[in-house]
């Protein structure tokens, strides 16, 4: 591990030179780190915490030293972050990502990795709203929301680590997913020797915004073109009736999308609309929703939603207007007019005016060979049932990061991806979603075990019903022929079907 930073370093050791103890929680509060204001330093002995403006606690927590900071790195700069030590700690350091616009502190995080001995710190991103109004006029808060507050408050929590226990952490971990897979990702670019390792799931790489916006346009500009939620359990099944098999094994998921291709002209009403079929604009519609964005000259600006992903349409297409999540980018970031009319947007234009920001701002960049130099280590993890990024983006960018390894050939010595057949955004879906993808990374970095499959389970009313491998990309779960297709122990790691 480098160290925190020598002004920083020349902080915390200043404690001792003027006689304060810093062994003590309470004691932190003394601490003065340069634009860093320390809000509370305040030991929770309760096995509970009820996270500000929350009415649900937080259970089952060892006693910890809860520390709450403010950061001004600019003048324009209003950082909250959290910072929790436990009494017994592991040595190392988890630092936790943010969703969508970010806006508040990643408290079950900050729960479960104290839980596990962590040390474990989280920012609000650099303001206490909902969307992305907080960057009108203030182009320095969309810097602190893109990377700068997660780079600070990691700072702050190193400094702290430093005080509290007299050391640094042995080793430094970073966990998110969507927006905080990116954060994890332009961190690795920007701050290449910060962590030792990082988990990125579902990266909502931000050139998402202008696909996502197309997609809405093309359902709700026109009435006609609008399909009812109600049919998406009709077209889900029609999907999984030219799909499902199509990986050898007939079981619900389709594991193997990117081979799938559908054409929706089979569900098109003969006569006048019903509920088992689709007008001709709802076809168009659906058609456009499992492709890609193209330009007008046939360039692809963003992969398609994998087919499989229809019972959750809603979020790209439900209605009436299109989420806040994905306007946001446009009224606030590229046109700076909350009143911009979404009815006005054109792809071509629109993606190239926010690539023009974002590209200095708060883009992923895939040449990570500095981090992979440092030694970090990467897992990359997109469900293939994502309904709001779309999961080849994630194979997009895992495969120019191999390109721009030190060393092509071996990169995955320190960069895998792993695809999760049926799991929607993050967590969610017909598949197995929940997966311990820390404990992988842990033995990846700390024991040189390099993942060659992690396991996932589904679960149904608290009770799990199914398991299964996720395989390092390329590779696929295939059944092994013999025992429950519920049971991981059942299949094998091995390249796609022909």
């Amino acid at each position: 591990m480098k160290t925190i930073g020598s002004v920083w370093l020349g902080a915390v050791m200043a404690l001792a030179s003027v006689g304060i103890q810093a062994r003590t929680c309470e004691s932190l509060a003394a601490l003065s780190l340069p634009k860093v204001e320390i809000l509370t330093a305040q030991t929770v002995a309760d096995e509970t915490f009820s996270p500000p403006g929350s009415r649900e606690a937080l259970s089952q927590l060892p006693k910890f030293c809860r520390v709450v900071v403010r950061l001004r790195p600019t003048t324009d700069s209003d950082i909250g972050a959290e910072v929790w030590l436990p009494q017994h700690w592991n040595t190392k350091l988890l630092a936790l990502g943010s969703g969508g616009w970010g806006g508040s502190i990643d408290y079950g995080g900050l729960a479960a990795g104290l839980r596990r001995g962590y040390a474990t710190s989280a920012s609000d991103d650099g303001h206490r709203s909902q969307g992305a109004g907080f960057v009108l006029g203030h182009p320095q808060k969309l810097v602190d929301f893109a990377y700068r507050a997660e780079h600070e408050s990691t700072r702050v929590a190193k400094a702290l680590l430093q005080a509290l226990y007299e050391r640094t952490a042995s080793h430094a971990y970073w966990q998110g997913c969507s927006g905080g897979g990116r954060e994890g990702l332009i961190q690795a670019n920007r701050y290449p020797d910060e962590f030792d390792g990082v988990i990125a799931g579902d990266p909502a790489n931000i050139r998402r915004n202008a696909w996502a916006l197309a997609l809405a346009v093309q359902a709700l500009s026109d009435p006609a073109s609008f399909i009812p939620p109600a049919k998406y359990p009709m077209i889900h099944d029609a999907v999984l009736a030219a799909c499902d098999a199509r990986d050898g094994l007939k079981d619900g998921l389709i594991s193997e999308p990117e081979s799938c291709r559908v054409s929706f002209s089979a569900l098109q009403c003969k006569g006048q609309d019903a509920p088992d079929c689709l007008t001709a604009p709802q076809v168009k519609t659906a058609q456009a929703l499992i492709s890609p964005a193209t330009s007008r000259t046939g360039q692809v600006l963003f992969p398609r939603l994998e087919p499989g992903t229809e019972l959750r349409w809603g979020r790209m297409a439900g209605g009436p207007a299109p989420v806040d999540l994905f306007l946001d980018e446009f009224r606030y970031v590229v046109y700076r007019d909350p009143d911009w009319d979404w009815h006005t947007f054109d792809l071509e234009r629109d993606a190239a005016k926010a690539h023009a920001i974002d590209r200095t701002v708060d883009e992923m960049d895939p040449h990570l060979a500095a981090f992979a130099r440092h030694g970090g280590k990467l897992i990359l993890y997109h469900g293939w049932a994502d309904q709001q990024v779309a999961p080849g983006s994630s194979v997009e960018f895992y495969q120019s990061v191999r390109a721009a390894s030190p060393d092509p050939k071996h990169s995955d010595q320190w960069v895998r991806l792993f695809m999760a057949p049926g799991m929607a955004h993050c967590s969610g879906g017909e598949g197995p979603d929940t997966f311990d993808a820390l404990s992988v990374l842990e033995h990846w970095v700390e024991q040189g075990q390099a993942p060659e499959r992690i396991i996932a389970a589904h679960q149904t009313r608290g009770q799990v019903d199914r398991t299964r491998p996720l395989c390092p990309y390329p590779q696929v779960a295939r059944y092994a022929g013999t025992g429950s297709i519920d049971e991981a122990a059942n299949f094998i790691c091995g390249p796609p079907h022909p």
